[in-house]
């Protein structure tokens, strides 16, 4: 496979010059952030013989059709880097003929890309890492083979208060911003104006509304107006792993149908003081309910729940039955749900919310949504699920915009099922056995 050729522009140039111990490079989709700086770990690796790199996303399987594409059909050829010896799947290094190595990871699974040292390290998607993660990265930056180490993070700006926006305002990152005419798909730098691909990438991009269209087009770091649940911050709701004993928790699963829209099942765990854990998500577009049930009963196998509450779907439910996995009707009242999900979200008096969020529980990553540039996870949503401007240019706090919250319906499945006036706290609990069929049996609240 050919090396395409390459030439850096804006703030790549402005990378790759540095030397500076942390580099952050914002920008809006599709500047050719992640070329410019897959160019860059590949030429320290092939200018330093025996440098370690490594190229990490917060999950790994979201490094397949992404990343990695990028980095072996455009940066690298087969003579440069050892591409051949397994699938992009299953890769966990590329091995170059000067004995540099390029390691690539998730944060999903760091005891691997953790228990070694590197030279240079690139996160993309960053705005995805916590600072804890980030923080973890740069401590690996111990080998010795080239003449300065680097942590380079890549994404697309997020809110004003996230914590790379925040660590760079501290001077802790040195920050390049890349903007579309970076890249010279989007730009013909010799005829001053758009390319065809860029004309209309840029026209889709234009579609979008309120703080994505900032982000995404603008690549500014703009606050989302009108968000549902404001009380939502990750540093409080999303725990890095699940608090001790969790195993014998009561438990249930909540399910929101979809097909263009992803169709998400979500594991819930229930400690003793009732309250809630979100410890695994399913979330994907464009498969039949048949291949979700099917998935859903390998991923529940040992597993106990009280109950299944989903969607109102006839058909879907009759498809989920025919799978082992009997359900109950979710109460889908959204002004009295949306109240409820509020109430878990806030802060008690002893210091703790009602709600939480495992980390990384998403199971894989639907590249169609990701490319799309929709949420791939129902963490994701709660900073894209938004009330409409009203009159005045606030929001008008009546109505959500219906877009955005297939994760959130489910998760609003899940705290009326205990929190709403009627809820039934389970009417059904099912093992799935090994066989991977479903056995039910009446079983109340307890």
């Amino acid at each position: 496979m050919p090396r395409q050729a390459y030439t850096p522009k804006g703030a790549i140039v402005s990378l790759w010059r540095s030397r500076a111990s942390e580099v952050l490079v914002p920008g809006p989709a599709g500047t050719g952030k992640t070329r410019g700086i897959l160019e860059k770990v590949h030429l320290y690796l092939m200018n330093h013989p025996g440098s370690r790199g490594l190229i990490v996303r917060k999950t790994r399987a979201s490094m397949t059709e992404s990343v990695l594409v990028t980095f072996e059909t455009a940066v690298v050829g087969g003579s440069e880097a050892n591409i051949n010896n397994q699938s992009r799947r299953s890769r966990w290094a590329y091995e170059y003929a000067n004995g540099s190595v390029l390691v690539v990871g998730g944060l999903d699974n760091p005891d691997r890309i953790m228990s070694t040292e590197y030279d240079i390290v690139a996160a993309f998607e960053a705005t995805e890492l916590s600072e804890h993660d980030w923080e973890l990265l740069t401590t690996r930056l111990r080998n010795s083979a080239g003449p300065y180490h680097q942590a380079i993070a890549d994404c697309n700006p997020s809110a004003p208060t996230h914590w790379l926006r925040r660590r760079a305002d501290r001077g802790q990152m040195a920050v390049f911003d890349s903007r579309h005419r970076d890249n010279p798909m989007l730009w013909d730098e010799a005829a001053g104006d758009w390319t065809e691909k860029g004309r209309a990438y840029i026209a889709r991009l234009s579609t979008l509304t309120g703080h994505r269209r900032a982000r995404l087009l603008e690549g500014r770091w703009a606050a989302a107006e009108g968000l549902v649940y404001p009380e939502f911050d990750p540093t409080v709701h999303v725990l890095k792993a699940m608090p001790p004993g969790w195993e014998s928790w009561r438990r249930i699963r909540s399910i929101d149908f979809g097909f263009i829209h992803p169709f998400v099942c979500q594991w819930w765990a229930v400690d003793g003081d009732g309250r809630m854990y979100l410890y695994r998500e399913l979330y994907h577009s464009k498969r039949t309910v048949a291949d979700h049930a099917r998935q859903i009963v390998a991923m529940s196998a040992g597993e106990t729940y009280l109950a299944t509450v989903t969607d109102h779907d006839a058909e879907d439910r009759a498809t989920l039955a025919s799978a082992g996995i009997q359900t109950i009707a979710a109460n889908k009242d959204h002004r009295t749900g949306r109240d409820a999900v509020h109430g878990r979200l806030r802060v008690q008096a002893d210091g703790r919310p009602r709600l939480y969020v495992l980390d990384g529980c998403t199971v894989e990553t639907d590249m169609d949504l990701y490319h799309a540039k929709r949420p791939t996870s129902t963490l994701a949503e709660f900073d894209a699920y938004c009330y409409p401007p009203g009159q005045d240019g606030k929001a008008a706090k009546e109505e959500p915009i219906k877009a955005n919250d297939d994760g959130l319906d489910a998760l609003r499945y899940a705290v009326m099922h205990f929190d709403g006036p009627k809820a039934s706290h389970g009417a059904w609990v099912g093992t799935v056995g090994q066989a991977g069929t479903l056995a039910q049996s009446p079983r109340g609240w307890a």
